[in-house]
C-alpha cells in the first residue's frame, strides 16, 4: 500500500494518485470528504463559493479519480466504495450542501455500477461517529462511536460478493456472515 498525502480536489494530486496506482487495482475507497462552513449555515446563507468547494471534494473530485484509475480497476474487477452520509437521503437543516454533495456522490454511484457491471460498486453510510467532521457539525452531540466500529461493515464491502448498491454501516454489522 502507497499513501500520497494531497487534496484531492487538486487535479495534480489526483494525477500522483493515480501515478501510484499498480496496472491492477482492487478497490478505490473515496472517503475524502468536506463538510462546509460551520456552524452549518441554512441554504438561503450559504455561501455559493462554499457549496462549490464541497461539491468539489465530495462529488466532482471522486469522479475525476474514478476516471484517472478506472482502467486499472477494470483489469482487477475491482470495487469502488464511497463513502456517503445519511444526510444524503434525509433532510437535515443545516446538511443541505453536505448532503446535496452525498446524494450527488450515491447517483454517481449508481450510474457507475450500471456502466461498468464488471466493478463492484458500493455507497455506504458509516452512520454517525466520532470524527472531528462531525463534532465540528455538532459540537454537543457526545458519546458517538468511533469510527473503527464500523471498519467489519467497510470489510463486508471489499470481501464478499455483495450486489453493487446502497448500504448503512448499520444493516451490515446487523447480519451475521
Amino acid at each position: 500500500m502507497t499513501a500520497v498525502a494531497g487534496d484531492v480536489a487538486d487535479p495534480a494530486h489526483r494525477a500522483a494518485l493515480a501515478a501510484a496506482v499498480p496496472d491492477r487495482l482492487d478497490a478505490l475507497v473515496l472517503n475524502a470528504s468536506d463538510l462546509g462552513p460551520t456552524p452549518l449555515p441554512r441554504l438561503a446563507d450559504l455561501p455559493p463559493a462554499a457549496l462549490e468547494r464541497v461539491l468539489a471534494v465530495n462529488t466532482v473530485a471522486p469522479l475525476a479519480l474514478v476516471q484517472a484509475v478506472l482502467p486499472a480497476l477494470r483489469d482487477a474487477g475491482g470495487r469502488v466504495l464511497a463513502v456517503s452520509s445519511d444526510a444524503a437521503v434525509a433532510a437535515y437543516p443545516g446538511w443541505g450542501g453536505y448532503g446535496a454533495s452525498k446524494a450527488a456522490l450515491e447517483r454517481l454511484s449508481a450510474v457507475l455500477a450500471v456502466e461498468e457491471p464488471e466493478l463492484r460498486v458500493h455507497a455506504v453510510d458509516p452512520g454517525d461517529m466520532d470524527t472531528a467532521m462531525h463534532r465540528a457539525a455538532v459540537p454537543e452531540e457526545t458519546g458517538l462511536p468511533a469510527p473503527e466500529t464500523v471498519v467489519p461493515a467497510l470489510l463486508r464491502l471489499l470481501e464478499e460478493d455483495l450486489p453493487a448498491g446502497r448500504y448503512r454501516a448499520a444493516g451490515l454489522l446487523a447480519v451475521a456472515r
